[in-house]
């Protein structure tokens, strides 16, 4: 097992700028004002040869429970509990406050080993924070700079003791048992108060994100590990996305772009929307997103339990579907209760039905069979009195399918042709949820150099 670090203190002392620090990439949001991070983040972290798994958490703040700030300081302490050393972050430029203090009795309570670390330590800056900290009781801190990296030479010293070099557990994160190299990555995206972190808890089984009434309560992108029928998943919980012209926060802008990036990232997406407010026009644009970034994609239509007359909303749906979403054309839909989990086992069969969809290949002679096919079916138009001929077809990549054709005048031929061929190659080689791109080439024509040269 990898050891685990959680990196614990009040807002705004640079827990996130660490945690950026010792994963080596940009995973946190960082920014100025407090309260930024809000669920717990995990990473693969590595400081000089020592590799650790690492949990950033929201800023501790005495809060009552039923608060927000009260639920988000009950995930941090779920992350105390989980670690095996927990790296207590004061700012040494603040020096040492009454809040430091309580949160340091609570963290001895809880018996973890406990490094203390001085941030923001530029320089000479927060030497007498030093000093200063010896009052919590923690033993000597750790000075340093998270932001410019200074002193992380001591932070190894401080840490070594409790990291064997090159503990990794190489059994989690992106490594897979079942065949696969690395775990299916699954995006949750939808617009705020969608349900999104209610629907990953209730698929984990635990309280693992924070959850509320509230709308906009997720930030970061945060990533989870799950296995499904011995199958490794990793599930990206992203912030809810509203119209760009309504986003003018600067925070919800790095949320923003944090989902997007989850978005590039994943496999299938699952778009999350709102029985009582179904196929908004954000919603579509966000059905778009995962169409244009060519990601696999499942409809879940959440809160199903508060619809009265199912089956005439079912149908409703369906047909909205089909109108509003031609460019995923048959995308699956799945109805149910994030909240009280029911139909919450037809998601995965849904999400491994368009997966494989997206991975979809066929064989260039069957492409070949079938393009000749569906020209005797409907043929290809005439453009100037010419009529265009589809030569040949091949399969360029799948991930998602991607077909090129090869024709005479490529830049003539009608879009509702390519259309027609597209919907065509989704109903006979089962290819739907998925984006199906096609690309037309046009082949040279030998002879018009020669007939250049005689005009």
């Amino acid at each position: 097992m990898s050891t685990t670090v959680a990196i614990i203190g009040r807002p705004n002392v640079g827990k996130s700028t660490l945690f950026n620090r010792l994963v080596g990439k940009r995973l946190a949001l960082v920014d100025d004002a407090p309260g930024v991070t809000r669920d717990r983040r995990e990473g693969d972290a590595k400081l000089g040869d020592l590799e650790f798994r690492i949990f950033d958490t929201a800023g501790l703040d005495d809060a009552a429970d039923e608060t927000l700030q009260g639920r988000m300081q009950a995930q941090t302490l779920a992350a105390i509990e989980d670690a095996d050393v927990c790296l207590f972050l004061i700012d040494a430029r603040a020096g040492v406050t009454p809040i430091d203090h309580h949160f340091a009795d609570l963290v001895r309570k809880s018996q973890r080993p406990v490094i203390l670390v001085a941030n923001k330590c530029e320089g000479k800056v927060g030497t007498d924070a030093l000093y200063e900290a010896f009052s919590l009781g923690l033993g000597e801190a750790v000075g340093l700079s998270a932001e410019h990296g200074e002193g992380m030479s001591d932070l190894f010293d401080a840490l070594e003791p409790f990291v064997t070099p090159g503990d990794a557990d190489t059994g989690e994160g992106d490594e897979a048992p079942a065949g696969r190299d690395k775990p299916l990555r699954i995006a949750i995206i939808g617009r705020p108060n969608a349900g999104k972190s209610t629907l990953i808890n209730r698929m984990l089984g635990e309280d693992r994100l924070l959850t509320g009434p509230e709308a906009g309560i997720t930030r970061d992108s945060i990533s989870v590990d799950w296995q499904w029928q011995d199958l490794p998943v990793k599930l990206f919980d992203t912030a809810g996305l509203r119209r760009r012209a309504r986003v003018i926060n600067k925070v919800e802008k790095l949320s923003a772009a944090d989902a997007l990036r989850a978005v590039r990232f994943a496999e299938v997406v699952v778009l999350l929307l709102d029985a009582n407010q179904p196929f908004e026009k954000q919603d579509l644009h966000l059905a778009d997103l995962a169409a244009r970034e060519g990601r696999a994609l499942v409809l879940v239509i959440n809160k199903w339990d508060l619809i009265g007359d199912k089956r005439s909303a079912l149908a409703d749906l369906k047909e909205k579907a089909e109108r509003l979403l031609p460019q995923v054309r048959g995308v699956p839909m799945v109805t149910l209760s994030a909240a009280t989990g029911k139909g919450l086992q037809r998601l995965m069969p849904a999400v491994m039905e368009v997966y494989e969809a997206w991975n979809r290949r066929v064989t260039t002679g069957e492409l070949n069979r079938w393009l000749s096919e569906a020209i005797e079916r409907h043929p290809p138009p005439a453009a100037k009195g010419r009529r265009i001929k589809l030569r040949y077809m091949t399969q360029a990549k799948s991930r998602p399918p991607t077909f090129i054709a090869f024709c005479s005048r490529a830049k003539e031929l009608p879009d509702s042709y390519s259309r027609y061929l597209i919907n065509s190659l989704r109903e006979d080689f089962d290819i739907w949820g998925s984006p199906v791109r096609m690309q037309l080439r046009q082949g040279k024509n030998p002879y018009a150099k020669d007939r250049k040269a005689r005009s």
